[in-house]
């Protein structure tokens, strides 16, 4: 069955649809084309005939196909070149012996100092928890943070303002290295 619209503009559009996509579909395949016809004088005489080849016959070289077969095809051959080479199970425990320093995680609560802008330092504060515990330096683990504020915020009927409370920050937990 077939469709009609009445807008004429929507009818040349589907006409121009179907005519492309006709043209198209037929642009895909081609007939062979003929060498074309000799017009006019032909020469005369003997033709030359092809020299005879004396290298032997070899089978036709691959033809490239740029598809995406043949693209994934060729990542796959340079896949091992890109990798790194796989350890044994005991050169990989070397090197991670080699990696880890002796540690130990300890508990504490120190604050974090503010640093130059702004943000608390909790670097610092696990350096200074390491050291209270007999440790050169640490790393903070867990941290903590808390509102502190002034006692004018309890006074009834008073608008809080900005600098009334702090937050601060502290190190709960560290790991601590020699």
């Amino acid at each position: 069955m077939m469709l009609r619209s009445g807008n004429p503009v929507l009818r040349l559009g589907t006409m121009t649809f179907a005519a492309l996509s006709v043209l198209l579909a037929a642009g895909g395949t081609g007939w062979p084309q003929s060498a074309p016809p000799a017009l006019g004088l032909q020469e005369q005489g003997p033709q030359a005939a092809p020299a005879p080849s004396t290298a032997p016959s070899s089978p036709p070289a691959h033809e490239e196909n740029p598809g995406l077969i043949n693209e994934m095809g060729k990542l796959f051959e340079k896949l091992p070149s890109i990798l790194p080479p796989i350890k044994s199970p005991s050169e990989t425990m070397n090197d991670l012996s080699r990696l880890a320093k002796p540690s130990t995680m300890v508990s504490g609560r120190v604050a974090c100092p503010a640093s130059s802008n702004g943000a608390p330092d909790c670097k610092l504060a696990a350096d200074t928890l390491c050291q209270s515990k007999g440790y050169t330096e640490g790393k903070s683990l867990n941290a903590d943070s808390a509102e502190k504020c002034s006692a004018k915020v309890l006074i009834p009927g008073r608008q809080r303002k900005p600098d009334d409370c702090r937050t601060d920050t502290f190190v709960t937990s560290a790991l601590c290295q020699n």
